[in-house]
């Protein structure tokens, strides 16, 4: 049985369809990837599988449980979250980490911040884990307000992880540093990763190719090249997401 699997699912908005006949199988530890250009659908799919709007049709399932049969707040604590804008609040580094799960103590906190490469610029800064965020984390840079979301993440044991375009707005230095982080995180994971950059679903066990809210392609790197599909354009250079 999967950890997470999601079957034949369709949504639509005003009339539109915006997902057809979406379904993937992922089982603990693994990683699927989702590529394709805007609007293509790709974060509709997290929203649907946070249940923040449902389902037209189809099944979303985690541990063999339709979503729709258990509370959202319970759904949710089971599904850590890495986007793309980081939403930081005013108070320290270390509650801002601990807010993935309040109960952590100050050791998991900077076990956590160790396991997403946050530890060395904490302890850089003047007050260490005690630094004051301010203005949603105005004070710190852009790859250190990533880290520390994924931090965050890293502390809530959640079993499910989704990576929503997690490193589309640093720069490439920046997002090798963040992806060592990641790739701690998502060791133990069911992983979704929502992706621009073709180098962050490289290794991933399964990639969807996503247009128009459909599947067009799906396999592993190696797979997809041999197809010599959209994914191997998009690889190669032939072709750019829009």
């Amino acid at each position: 049985m999967a950890l997470l699997e999601v079957k034949n699912i369709y949504k639509s908005f005003g009339g539109v369809k915006a997902i057809q006949d979406f379904s993937l199988a992922a089982d603990a530890g693994q990683i699927h990837g989702i590529i394709g250009p805007n609007g293509a659908g790709k974060t509709t799919i997290t929203n649907l599988i946070n249940r923040f709007y449902e389902i037209d049709s189809g099944e979303i399932l985690m541990d063999g449980v339709d979503i729709r049969k258990v509370g959202r707040e319970n759904l949710r604590s089971n599904i850590a979250m890495v986007l793309q804008d980081t939403h930081l609040f005013t108070g320290t580094i270390r509650e801002n980490i601990r807010y993935g799960r309040l109960d952590a103590t100050d050791a998991e906190v900077e076990q956590a911040a160790k396991m997403a490469s946050a530890h060395s610029f904490i302890m850089r800064l003047e007050n260490g884990y005690d630094t004051m965020i301010e203005g949603d984390g105005a004070n710190l840079s852009q790859g250190q307000r990533q880290l520390l979301n994924i931090a965050r993440a890293a502390i809530s044991k959640a079993p499910v992880l989704i990576l929503d375009e997690a490193t589309s707005s640093v720069d490439t230095r920046t997002e090798r540093h963040i992806e060592h982080g990641m790739d701690r995180l998502m060791a133990d994971r069911t992983t979704l990763v929502i992706a621009h950059r073709l180098s962050t679903v490289r290794n991933a066990n399964a990639i969807m190719v996503l247009e128009n809210g459909e599947i067009i392609e799906r396999g592993d790197h190696d797979q997809l090249l041999e197809q010599k599909g959209r994914y191997y354009e998009l690889y190669t250079g032939k072709k750019q997401l829009a």
